[in-house]
């Protein structure tokens, strides 16, 4: 049952959700980094249209935007979403059939759920064997770990002792953006736990960007920078962030298989 201030959370969230996606919508820059981010996410796959794709947290996504035929799902009811439920249940979720889809898709999600492990497990029986999650969450680079910590609003906390939030208290408000960078880099043991569902050990990573989303304003700021030098400032941005990720890449995609 879900607790009086995870309810008060959860109306909260609603409302903030909404706006975040307004705000998104309305900023072209930012739209720019966003279609570049699924170009990446999906480059390997020959035919996207062709898959079973269901994205998990789509409350402010835009794929949809870019990949019409994703399955778009959120905790939250929003009249705009294909599929309404909490992820953390997904194995008992009977609208999408065991070993039903090609993709899981989460861009910035993992870092707000209770346990990302645990769903990772749990989710690994709505994929295809061989099936593919990719999630794309924050990297803590020399760079990027001063911005995250100091100007952005979500929680940092890098001394957890085991990789889950302590509290939750709705679907934004619950977050740690060093959870996912703990679990994939720093605490190589815990990612041990995705073994017997994920081929772990040839998972994929690559970095993406280090200045242009923080330059695009995110989502809750404009900033007045011309489309057309932010495009042109958009590839040398992402170049740098791959060429040294340690020193300044600001996120990460992993890819993991589905045994």
């Amino acid at each position: 049952m879900m607790t009086r201030l995870e309810q008060s959370g959860k109306t909260q969230d609603y409302a903030v959700t909404l706006r975040n996606r307004a705000g998104l919508s309305a900023n072209q820059n930012l739209l720019v980094w966003y279609r570049e981010l699924y170009r990446d996410q999906f480059k390997d796959f020959p035919e996207p249209p062709a898959l079973s794709v269901l994205e998990v947290g789509s409350g402010t996504s835009p794929l949809k935007q870019f990949f019409p035929h994703v399955i778009t799902s959120d905790v939250l009811d929003l009249n705009y979403l294909d599929l309404v439920f909490d992820c953390h249940d997904i194995d008992k979720f009977d609208a999408i059939r065991d070993q039903s889809l090609d993709v899981i898709s989460l861009t910035n999600v993992l870092h707000h759920l209770k346990s990302p492990i645990s769903f990772l497990n749990r989710a690994a029986n709505k994929l295809k064997p061989g099936g593919k999650v990719i999630a794309t969450e924050p990297f803590f680079s020399r760079l990027s770990t001063p911005i995250f910590r100091y100007l952005h609003h979500e929680p940092v906390d890098f001394e957890i002792s085991e990789p889950e939030l302590k509290e939750t208290r709705g679907p934004l408000a619950s977050a740690n953006i060093a959870l996912p960078w703990l679990i994939f880099f720093r605490r190589r043991d815990w990612a041990g736990d995705l073994n017997e569902n994920y081929d772990v050990a040839n998972s994929s990573v690559r970095f993406f960007s280090s200045l242009s989303y923080m330059a695009s304003g995110g989502i809750s700021h404009k900033l007045p920078i011309p489309r057309w030098l932010y495009r042109a400032f958009f590839p040398v941005d992402l170049f740098f962030s791959r060429r040294f990720p340690r020193l300044c890449a600001s996120f990460f995609t992993i890819v993991l298989s589905r045994r």
